[in-house]
């Protein structure tokens, strides 16, 4: 159950003409997680807190369990230790040492040995579940059956269509809260990108990029050794959030090409996936009916990349620079944060999606990236890996809405 979360980030290129973003120098170094000395300084870096300030929607505190201390420690890295409206009830891992760490973090007496014992504390309203990738749909599930609300890292599921259509029934069933905290969404450059495109200033997009990056020669320890191998377009939320958490829609088709990694642990046999790439770079058709290339790479030899750009009919924007027919944007900036939540890796996104979650069960509404939104992000990667595997066959993608 412990998570050995893939933490790299660089947050958005382009111009910054709507705020300035704070990069991790000298200072904020010192700040820096544990097992960032794994992942690099980009896996942690963040950006400014929006000047806005923050007000309470409700003095209501919700009791949430969080499960997950893999080697960047990720299950205390979002926040919820910190914010207003939460008080953390009990904490596990499946290694004692570390459920004690995280325990420590989230400053929680109470501890569970797994999740499966967590989730049946009845107190607990809601759940963070940090978890290794393979294990997040079915430990939502399980969480989901036991009357919480559920926040899970990403991906919602990990390379499979059945699961996806189980977790998606699941939810429904239940009518609680899910959200996927896809750290993409709340990037500065992203939340900017959607809050114009909700107000018409790109018209329908034409075309979208979005890739995610990941250089990694020498092998991150994870549970069960899942990252071994690992499909690319299996962890493709990070750059398929730029259209997905851009406009809401979704892909509908894909043909995607890959290229054989020359790594030791992408050849014959060398992995459970039977998987050969180290590249996959994935062509989509988009529900308004544009096209979308969405990449995932563990060779591309870059420090770390999470990132895209968009193209509308009335406009287009790539980084925070809009350029286009609008002349009166709305307010662009990211929303207020309780003045106790960082806003932390990842872009600064971490509070942002904690801050989210947390108000979407106290408003009783959907959340940003609610069950419909993960799947869209997740499944199209799921599918491309077919293509992928036949040689950039074109296939349908299953719609979740």
């Amino acid at each position: 159950m412990s998570s050995r979360r893939n933490f790299l980030e660089t947050f958005g290129a382009g111009s910054l003409t709507l705020a300035a973003v704070s990069n991790v120098g000298g200072s904020a170094r010192a700040q820096q997680p544990p097992g960032a000395e794994i992942l690099g300084a980009e896996g942690v870096k963040t950006s400014a807190k929006s000047a806005k300030v923050w007000k309470p929607i409700s003095d209501r505190k919700i009791r949430v369990g969080i499960i997950g201390y893999g080697v960047c420690q990720f299950g205390a890295a979002f926040g919820f230790q910190d914010h207003p409206n939460v008080t953390i009830t009990a904490v596990s891992d499946l290694f004692p040492d570390r459920c004690a760490g995280l325990a420590k973090a989230c400053r929680c007496d109470k501890t569970y040995p797994s999740l499966e014992e967590l989730v049946k504390d009845d107190s607990i309203e809601a759940v963070f579940i940090a978890t290794d990738a393979p294990s997040h749909a079915r430990h939502a599930i399980e969480a989901l059956k036991h009357g919480k609300h559920v926040a899970s890292a990403v991906p919602a599921v990990f390379g499979s269509l059945d699961e996806a259509h189980a977790l998606y029934e699941a939810v429904k069933a239940s009518g609680l809260t899910y959200m996927m905290f896809e750290t993409s969404a709340f990037h500065e450059d992203l939340h900017a990108m959607r809050q114009a495109y909700r107000a018409g200033a790109f018209g329908k997009l034409v075309y979208t990029e979005g890739e995610y990056y990941h250089h990694s020669v020498e092998q991150i320890p994870s549970y069960r050794e899942w990252r071994v191998g690992l499909p690319p377009q299996w962890y493709p939320t990070h750059a398929t959030a730029y259209y997905v958490a851009v406009t809401g829609g979704s892909f509908t088709e894909v043909t995607c090409k890959a290229m054989p990694s020359v790594m030791k642990k992408f050849q014959p046999g060398a992995n459970k996936y039977g998987n050969p790439f180290g590249t996959e770079i994935a062509l989509l058709r988009t529900s308004e009916g544009g096209v979308a290339r969405m990449g995932v790479s563990w060779d591309t030899f870059v420090p770390g990349s999470e990132t895209g750009r968009i193209y509308g009919q009335r406009g287009f924007m790539t980084g925070l620079s809009y350029q286009g027919e609008e002349k009166s944007l709305p307010d662009l900036a990211r929303p207020a944060l309780p003045p106790e939540v960082a806003s932390g890796g990842h872009g600064g996104s971490h509070g942002y999606l904690t801050d989210e979650f947390v108000s979407a069960i106290l408003e009783n509404r959907r959340p940003l990236v609610d069950v419909a939104s993960a799947l869209n992000m997740t499944v199209a990667g799921v599918v491309a890996h077919q293509s992928a595997l036949q040689d950039g066959e074109s296939l349908k993608i299953p719609q979740f809405a």
